[in-house]
């Protein structure tokens, strides 16, 4: 049995073609710019077995057929619940879906059977060093590179993202710090995609009816023009 918070049965963004966008419950990071802090309490959400979530997944299969989607894993951290992450996973591939996890990294391991499983890794770099993943996610670098170098050992393809945040890393300076995390310890033969996330402030009400402070209170949303450019800019490097 598992948790999770909510489904979106047509998902355009989270991977390939449509997709079945399945937000998990649990997370063990606050990054500042986090817009679904809702997510983060693990006992939380809808409790569900893995079999009950793939039949609903299963409703909506005609549509990512046709468009080569498939299924996503997102949160919250799905690596926070391993053994229901791999038992649905499991059921997916075992009816020919294709399956992706949209993560930051940290989990409390499983990596190389998760990954077994798991046809595309949605991997979210939150910093371009140990003292930025401390400021923006309250942990250090450690525990995503436990899991970059699972998948680097894999056959998960992967997506690479950014979130770039005004005042913060949106500086040359910074993203040639994040080619450079990316270059060491990432298998760029493995790199199908590379995506900038302009910052925003849409998750800003949720933390205000929680009533959890919110870190980057005053920061002005990230203009999607600029951060194309850099988008630009760092895949033109990364294959320098």
């Amino acid at each position: 049995m598992g948790n999770i918070h909510s489904i979106e049965s047509m998902g355009l963004v989270d991977g390939p073609g449509i997709r079945v966008v399945i937000f998990f419950q649990g997370c063990s990071i606050r990054c500042a710019f986090c817009h679904n802090p809702e997510t983060w309490k693990l006992n939380s959400g809808i409790h569900i077995s893995a079999d009950e979530l793939l039949k609903k997944v299963e409703r909506f299969k005609v549509y990512f057929e046709k468009s080569n989607g498939g299924v996503t894993c997102s949160g919250g951290e799905p690596l926070m619940q391993p053994e229901f992450l791999i038992d649905f996973l499991k059921l997916c591939k075992a009816n020919n879906i294709h399956t992706a996890v949209d993560t930051a990294g940290f989990g409390i391991g499983m990596y190389d059977e998760i990954l077994k499983y798991t046809d595309l890794v949605i991997l979210d770099v939150k910093s371009i060093d140990d003292n930025g993943y401390k400021s923006l996610t309250g942990k250090g670098i450690s525990e995503f590179l436990n899991f970059v170098k699972a998948v680097n050992n894999s056959n998960s393809r992967i997506w690479l993202r950014h979130v770039m945040v005004p005042g913060i890393t949106d500086s040359k300076e910074c993203m040639d710090k994040l080619v450079s995390l990316i270059k060491e310890y990432i298998d760029l033969s493995k790199v199908d995609k590379f995506e900038i996330l302009p910052y925003h402030t849409l998750g800003l009400d949720k933390y205000r009816n929680l009533k959890i402070d919110y870190k980057l209170e005053g920061i002005k949303d990230m203009d999607k023009d600029t951060a194309l450019e850099f988008e630009k800019y760092v895949i033109k490097k990364l294959y320098i």
